[in-house]
């Protein structure tokens, strides 16, 4: 019995190595995505080798305890109790631990609307969904798009989310980001992008019957691609308001 239960503990402790030692094979591209990552690997590293654990006693449990047909009470066993209750609370307050410094992170929940005090390089982008489109206005950049969301990496980045007529959401799978948009609320969606490259943007609440293909896309560039097209995006509406405006006195000018 005593050989059984070290070689119970030699392979828990065993696997329980690897697993801290088997480093991730996806790399997380923004601060929120790599927070929920470790949250999941930690967790990880903590289930398996309990389930392993009770998975060896269930099976020696059957194999030594077979063909057993008059079996007798368990004996009351204090040391044993107090041992489980201990080891349970252990483990319990390591997953209260960790996933409380994952989902307290300002990265990952936000508690209000409120953006509070806003970095003074961050980018700030208000997001309005309505059935069944997005619209990205940048509010200090002068620009308003309803194409793609384009953000710069390395930047703390603020989303004000909210949407026009019933609820839909903001979910980026590969950035770790999911927000609710709600008519008549603003919530909070803070990130930090940490690598370029192209996203799908995907509405996560059913909105009617044009769900299926409210998408859109976030595109990750470096610094000077953000400005240049930010720059772009500028001349553009300006070319459009000139035309506009030449339209307008054309047709007042043929008037009687």
């Amino acid at each position: 019995m005593t050989r059984v239960r070290r070689g119970v503990v030699a392979v828990v402790v065993l696997l329980s190595v690897v697993l801290a030692a088997t480093p991730s094979t996806v790399a997380a591209s923004s601060v929120t995505d790599q927070l929920i990552r470790r949250l999941n690997r930690q967790l990880l590293y903590m289930a398996v080798p309990i389930a392993v654990l009770v998975e060896i006693i269930l099976i020696y449990t059957l194999w030594r305890f077979r063909g057993n047909d008059e079996p007798r009470p368990t004996r009351e066993n204090r040391q044993l109790e107090i041992t489980w209750t201990v080891a349970t609370a252990l483990v319990l307050l390591f997953v209260g631990t960790a996933s409380f410094h994952a989902l307290a992170h300002p990265s990952v929940s936000t508690i209000d609307g409120e953006s509070g005090d806003v970095p003074d390089d961050a980018v700030e982008v208000d997001v309005t969904a309505e059935q069944w489109e997005y619209a990205f206005e940048y509010p200090d950049a002068g620009v308003a798009t309803n194409e793609t969301l384009v953000l710069p990496e390395n930047r703390s980045i603020y989303l004000s989310i909210t949407a026009e007529d019933v609820v839909h959401s903001v979910h980026v799978p590969e950035l770790g980001l999911k927000q609710d948009a709600i008519p008549g609320e603003t919530n909070l969606l803070r990130t930090e992008l940490t690598g370029t490259g192209e996203y799908r943007l995907y509405c996560a609440e059913l909105c009617g019957v044009g769900h299926s293909g409210m998408l859109s896309t976030v595109e990750v560039v470096s610094e000077d691609e953000y400005e240049a097209w930010l720059e772009d995006q500028r001349a553009g509406e300006a070319g459009n308001e000139s035309a506009t405006d030449a339209t307008n006195e054309s047709s007042g000018g043929d008037e009687p």
